[in-house]
């Protein structure tokens, strides 16, 4: 239960709770403490919506024994980092299958469920989005100053040069400032193959700042059991 004197500052009552008799404390402190809970689960439904995510999927749902060669302690490591006060950026590399998407998911409904915005967005949909833009300035400032930002599946789109262009600018924006998540199937040494040579240098520079790679091998989960 929240202490009614953090509740006064939140609701930004002009009283003081000593002002009040105790009674009227209990019957505050039980409607205020309702409303609180009301309003921060439509926080939360809200940046749900305007996440991008598709499907939850949260770590507790994660099969480790399946695939132990995805590094667990790797990934424990980095959620024990203040990931969301002071920025650090993550990206996962794997083949198809082996859980990037559901670890990259979990990460970011987790940030929602700390009252993050995020924005959990495929490279196909954000070139996408890109080419239906009518103005690509306010899009790419949107996405530089997201709290959190996926982008999910790098390597399976060729974006054109201005698209790549503008990734290059959202990440670069994001730098030290905002979070920034990212899976793909390529290492670093082949994302030339999505940028050129050039755009894919500058890209990895800005998110090895406070960045972390993790490789993701073994099975596909999407295999079977």
């Amino acid at each position: 239960m929240t202490p009614l004197s953090e509740l006064f500052k939140y609701f930004r009552f002009i009283s003081e709770p000593e002002s009040i008799s105790e009674q009227e404390k209990a019957v505050l402190q039980k409607f205020l403490d309702q409303e609180l809970q009301k309003r921060e689960q439509r926080k939360m439904q809200h940046l749900m919506r305007m996440s991008g995510i598709k499907r939850i999927k949260l770590l507790s749902d994660f099969d480790w024994k399946f695939n132990p060669k995805v590094p667990r302690d790797k990934i424990m490591e980095y959620l024990g980092t203040d990931w969301l006060k002071k920025p650090g950026n993550l990206v996962l590399i794997g083949p198809a299958g082996v859980g990037k998407t559901h670890i990259a998911t979990a990460l970011c409904h987790d940030a929602i469920g700390k009252g993050r915005q995020t924005i959990f967005l495929s490279l196909f949909d954000l070139t996408a989005k890109m080419a239906r833009a009518k103005n690509l300035y306010s899009l790419i400032d949107y996405y530089a100053k997201v709290p959190v930002f996926c982008l999910d599946e790098l390597g399976y789109v060729i974006p054109t040069k201005e698209q790549a262009d503008c990734i290059f600018q959202i990440i670069s924006k994001r730098t030290e400032i905002a979070t920034t998540i990212v899976t793909t199937n390529l290492l670093p040494s082949q994302w030339g193959k999505v940028f050129d040579t050039v755009t894919a240098s500058a890209i990895l520079d800005r998110l090895s700042m406070n960045g972390r790679f993790i490789t993701f091998e073994g099975r596909s989960y999407r295999g079977g059991k």
